[in-house]
């Protein structure tokens, strides 16, 4: 047939032809069905058929002349122009030829499939998804149509939608001639994504550029409300070198609020409509652990073929949907990512840094998912519809509902983007980083909270959460050349708790992380006492037993919840500076910290001074605490070896006798965790006087130190670091305290073990980490905010 080709018959050299999107599929369902990619089959209506009918009904004119009326900067004569060109199109004559073509491919498609066979109606532009501009969202999609009296009807729209105003805008804002764009139309096969879930693959992490990450967004029905920014989805990631030698290393997973779904009506199948989900489907992740695994592995066939026909690096841009009748995952479409693809060999790092003493004194009003690590001060519009999208001004930052691709004219004079709903793989969120604004998506109430006219400031700089402060809050912009650094010989290695930063802070040079504390993630990823999902019986507060029920509501056993969130978010540090090592330091709360936790009041004894109480190893093994440890254990053990990350190391804190150590020891060898086993490798945290004195008794247990100076100084001292009476007495400079760090780095030496120091002092004190590297000490680990200063002071 002269103006259709089936997806087997096309492949990416036919981008020409049958435009981007066509090409990919065909290109995927040639080369990588055999290897698991599952793509639905369609036909492809190729470009000149396009051509054929704006020729045919003479229209090429016309169009020409009603672009030149158009002024870029003028939304309103940009709406005109649009409007009065789609509408030329959709009332053209389709000539005889190309119907009858149509027809015949449509029969072919419902021999295969069944007769009033489902198709998806996608548009496919022959200069989109390139490597340099993903043309994301720039023309329209159909679903679920039947019959070819309704499959000619939305070809029509679809030939229009060249021409949507957004289109127009990103052609001309990206040197484009209109008229050298065609339009081909992709028929596919509908996936029933409306009883499933559907959403939007990115083959690395799309704030930081991170590559060896699989991020996978999720929401229940049909995919147009994940890509458009409808709804806030599920987000999960996946590690993929570990994932490449067959381990489950799915790491951190975040509940979206799912509020809609997009089905079809009852009386109209071929008629979308958005309907609430229930509160409980809400609370749950809209697929299983084992589907985002199925995603990520086809993601990554996906990316290596591209990436092996271009001989460097692709990341990719994939749309999915799981079918609800035969429960498979689908493939529907795939492109280049086109931002951080271009930024790979970047050698200068940039950080947004906000004045914290000032954004202390400003109201939040409103939080939501970043959208880029920029910080941008304005007035604020609020918009409450597309129809007031002229009202904005250059400079000010627009506040909406949702921010659709029709809006991409505005954005591009617009600070910043603030919507109530959408994640980061919508389409806005694509186009605002390719334009370089920050966004904040998925606040829920931002419209509400922010007046037309107010001055504000967003700050994306700290990656996963945005902040929207009232009032003009200064900031600076830091900029580091690390292409010429010269490495120290010490190891410079991260202070990491946060698992939403580890992504980002893999671009500052380092040699791993010697320190990730597990109570950060207890506190702010679990929030829940260990010992309350042991023993759920003896939590008696009815606000905690209500709390505990909802954030592990899909868990039969509560006690899973801890081990599977533990593991995830401590893995996400792991899996973020993989193969380099990360100590990862087992809990070390106090009482009264434990208490604050939800359940932490039925377990936790009130204490005089919880700084030298029921703390760090003397807990492990305390029948008040071991059925805890144990979950802690059980996640450790998941990391190395479900997981695959066997660059963790362990750490014991506050451990204050040799026979204290021994008894850890046998609990943890209960829990599968044995030091030398697999590899593992086993630290003290060195900070008590006693760890100094008996140095050489526990260098026959351990395999190596981690000097604590915080308690270390205070224990030397006898100063209270939580009591601001004593506060000008504590000074990790002092001589008892120096003493003290050469006693420790020399025993370590002498026992043959490795010894670093991960307390804030280096990172305060440039003097004392000289003093440390003087004598010999292996590694420092800092702040991140320290480690490029910490770079150059030891490099000289």
């Amino acid at each position: 047939m002269k103006y259709i080709k089936f997806f087997e018959e096309v492949g990416i050299t036919d981008i020409a032809s049958v435009g981007g999107k066509n090409a990919s599929l065909g290109e995927m369902i040639q080369n990588l069905s055999s290897k698991g990619v599952r793509v639905p089959s369609g036909f492809a209506i190729v470009a000149d058929a396009y051509r054929a009918i704006l020729k045919h009904n003479n229209l090429d004119s016309e169009i020409n002349r009603l672009l030149l009326t158009i002024n870029h900067k003028d939304v309103d004569s940009l709406a005109e122009a649009g409007h009065e060109i789609r509408s030329l199109i959709r009332l053209a004559k389709i000539p005889n030829d190309i119907v009858s073509e149509i027809h015949d491919a449509y029969k072919k498609i419902e021999e295969r499939y069944g007769v009033h066979c489902d198709v998806a109606v996608r548009s496919s532009a022959t200069a989109e998804d390139l490597p340099e501009a993903s043309f994301a969202g720039q023309q329209e999609t159909y679903l679920n149509i039947r019959g070819e009296s309704e499959l000619l009807r939305v070809c029509a729209d679809c030939y229009a939608s060249l021409f949507t105003n957004r289109a127009i805008s990103y052609r001309a804002g990206n040197g484009f001639d209109h008229m050298a764009v065609a339009l081909s139309i992709g028929v596919q096969k509908m996936v029933r994504s409306d009883k499933a879930s559907s959403g939007v693959i990115f083959t690395l992490d799309t704030e930081s550029g991170f590559k060896d990450v699989v991020f996978v967004t999720s929401s229940y029905g049909l995919g147009e409300n994940v890509v458009k920014g409808a709804v806030n989805p599920d987000e999960f990631f996946v590690h993929k070198p570990t994932l490449r030698n067959n381990f489950k290393s799915l790491l951190k997973k975040r509940l979206g609020t799912k509020l809609i779904k997009m089905t079809y009506t009852q009386d109209k199948r071929s008629t979308t409509i958005n309907v609430d989900v229930p509160r409980l489907d809400r609370m749950r992740f809209s697929i299983t652990d084992n589907d985002v695994l199925d995603l990520a592995r086809q993601a990554l066939i996906i990316e290596d073929h591209y990436s092996n026909n271009k001989g460097q690096w692709c990341p990719m841009d994939i749309e999915w949907a799981k079918d609800g009748i035969d429960g498979k995952l689908y493939i529907v479409q795939a492109r280049p990512e086109t931002v951080h693809s271009l930024k790979q060999h970047q050698t200068v790092l940039e950080e947004f840094v906000i004045n914290k003493d000032e954004a202390s004194k400003q109201k939040v009003l409103a939080t939501g998912k970043s959208v880029g690590r920029k910080i941008s001060t304005g007035k604020a519009r609020v918009i409450d519809s597309p129809h007031q999208m002229n009202t904005v001004q250059k400079g000010e930052i627009i506040v909406t509902e949702m921010t659709d691709p029709d809006w991409e004219p505005v954005m591009r004079v617009a600070a910043g983007i603030v919507t109530n709903r959408g994640g980061r793989t919508c389409h806005a969120a694509i186009v605002s980083r390719e334009i370089g604004i920050p966004a904040i998506v998925g606040t829920n109430d931002a419209t509400l909270k922010i007046k037309t006219g107010q001055e504000i400031t967003m700050d994306c700089s700290s990656g996963e959460v945005g902040v929207i402060y009232s009032g003009s809050i200064p900031f600076e912009l830091k900029k580091m050349d690390v292409s010429n650094l010269k490495k120290p010989k010490t190891a410079i290695m991260m202070n990491v708790g946060n698992p939403d930063e580890s992504f980002n802070l893999t671009k500052l040079p380092n040699d791993g992380v010697g320190l990730a504390r597990l109570e950060f993630i207890i506190n702010n990823s679990i929030q829940i006492h260990p010992m309350a999902l042991v023993h759920p019986e003896k939590v008696l507060d009815h606000d905690d037993q209500q709390a505990i029920e909802d954030l592990t509501i899909e868990y039969q056993d509560k006690k899973l919840f801890f081990v599977d969130k533990l593991a995830q978010e401590a893995g996400t540090i792991a899996a973020a500076f993989f193969p380099r090592p990360v100590i990862i330091r087992m809990s070390d709360f106090k009482s009264n910290e434990y208490r604050k936790l939800v359940g932490g009041r039925a377990f936790e004894p009130k204490e005089e001074n919880p700084m030298l109480g029921f703390r760090g190893a003397s807990r492990y093994y305390h029948e008040k605490y071991r059925e805890a440890f144990e979950l802690e254990c059980m996640a450790m053990k998941k990391i190395r070896e479900e997981m695959g990350l066997v660059n963790v190391k362990l750490m014991l804190p506050f451990v204050r006798t040799v026979s204290e150590a021994q008894g850890v020891f046998a609990e943890m060898a209960k829990h599968g965790l044995e030091r030398g086993k697999n590899g593992l490798e086993v630290y003290m945290m060195c900070e008590i006087p006693s760890n100094v004195l008996l140095i050489d008794q526990f260098s026959k247990l351990f395999d190596g130190f981690s000097i604590g100076s915080n308690d270390l100084t205070q224990m030397t001292l006898a100063v209270d670091r939580d009591s601001e009476l004593v506060a000008s007495i504590f000074d990790e400079r002092n001589e008892a305290v120096k003493i003290m760090l050469q006693m420790a780095i020399e025993g370590a030496k002498r026992n043959g073990k490795k010894i670093g120091i991960c307390g804030q002092a280096p990172s305060d004190y440039p003097e004392l980490a000289k003093f440390l590297v003087d004598l010999g000490i292996d590694s420092i680990s800092l702040n991140p905010d320290a480690v490029l200063k910490e770079i150059i002071l030891l490099g000289k």
